[in-house]
């Protein structure tokens, strides 16, 4: 899943999102770091349409990496550090 080329940049994505007020601008509805970031944000860092971003950052979510928080008509993301964990020892024990 994170060796394809869609992969790197959900790795990236999964990077920007672990500090993001270093990667973001903050947003009028809150600090990036309480609130999450928008796949506008994601889209514009990436330099992809906002359709790609919102691909990337669903499937994130599906997998259970990512939190989704609606606020008003947008969705914010914020990464889920105790299932990213999990998935990480998964990993460490061989799956």
């Amino acid at each position: 899943m994170l060796r394809t080329p869609s992969g790197r940049t959900r790795r990236d994505i999964l990077y920007w999102l672990k500090d993001p007020a270093a990667h973001f601008p903050a947003h009028g509805h809150g600090d990036p770091v309480e609130t999450g970031v928008t796949a506008r944000a994601v889209a514009a860092k990436l330099g992809v349409p906002r359709r790609t971003a919102a691909a990337h950052l669903d499937f994130l979510a599906r997998l259970g990496v990512l939190r989704t928080r609606r606020i008003r008509c947008r969705t914010h993301y914020r990464r889920d550090e105790v299932r990213i964990a999990e998935v990480a020892r998964m990993f460490e024990k061989g799956w």
